[in-house]
């Protein structure tokens, strides 16, 4: 298992720039988690907490509540009298998070299209153009693409709904193999979505529901290793 990089980085004071209510664990949670995401703190590798505790200049008391916030939400496991590490995706983790987010996105879809206001309709069709738009950045793409579920999901207005999305969304991201990755999958993904924006602009929910239930479920399919 690779560990922890130990290249230093400002210690993690309180700064004009964060709000001076925020706790220091939070501060400590949210740099893990930037890190995990962007893979510099790769799936399965070791936690050191001491190397932590020197590169952020802090005690091991708000080191180890981050890492309790970030096992809460999937992104670090931990083992007992070994410590914590960053969670690795199974196949089997993959298909049960994809599984989930079909059940619940295409729900949030369906309760969109009938509770979105106007206003609300013409947001998804400027994030929907701005994915057509970036179509040869991925990068650009994988932002938009993340932009248009996400606000889906609050014009749906279901904040349990909503938190367990953003949990699910957080493990998804721990796959080497995106679903965005793989050849051919990006423009496949955007025929997709003028579906379901034609069904969310129709204020068709059954419809919608089920072009977001296939649109997951294919992007499941993608993300599993050849």
């Amino acid at each position: 298992m690779s560990k922890v990089s130990t290249a230093k980085a400002a210690p993690l004071a309180r700064s004009a720039t964060l709000p001076a209510t925020q706790a220091l664990y939070v501060q400590v949670a949210e740099r893990l988690r930037a890190r995990i995401m962007a893979h510099t703190l790769a799936p399965g590798s070791w936690i050191d907490e001491q190397a932590l505790t020197a590169e952020y200049g802090i005690s091991r008391t708000p080191l180890r509540e981050a890492l309790k916030v970030l096992a809460a939400e999937g992104l670090v496991t931990m083992k007992l009298r070994r410590g914590a590490y960053v969670t690795e995706v199974s196949e089997r983790d993959l298909a049960e998070v994809f599984h989930l987010l079909a059940l619940l996105e295409s729900d949030a879809a369906a309760a969109a299209a009938t509770l979105a206001s106007d206003a609300q309709l013409a947001e998804l069709q400027a994030l929907h153009q701005a994915l057509e738009d970036s179509v040869a950045d991925r990068d650009a793409f994988f932002r938009a693409n993340e932009q248009f579920h996400m606000r889906l999901l609050e014009i749906a207005d279901n904040r349990w709904r909503h938190q367990l999305v953003t949990d699910l969304r957080k493990v998804m991201k721990l796959n080497r193999h995106h679903s965005l990755f793989k050849q051919g999958r990006l423009d496949a993904s955007l025929k997709e979505h003028r579906r379901i924006m034609a069904a969310l602009k129709a204020r068709d929910g059954t419809k919608v529901q089920q072009l977001m239930q296939q649109h997951l479920t294919n992007g499941r399919d993608a993300a599993m290793p050849a």
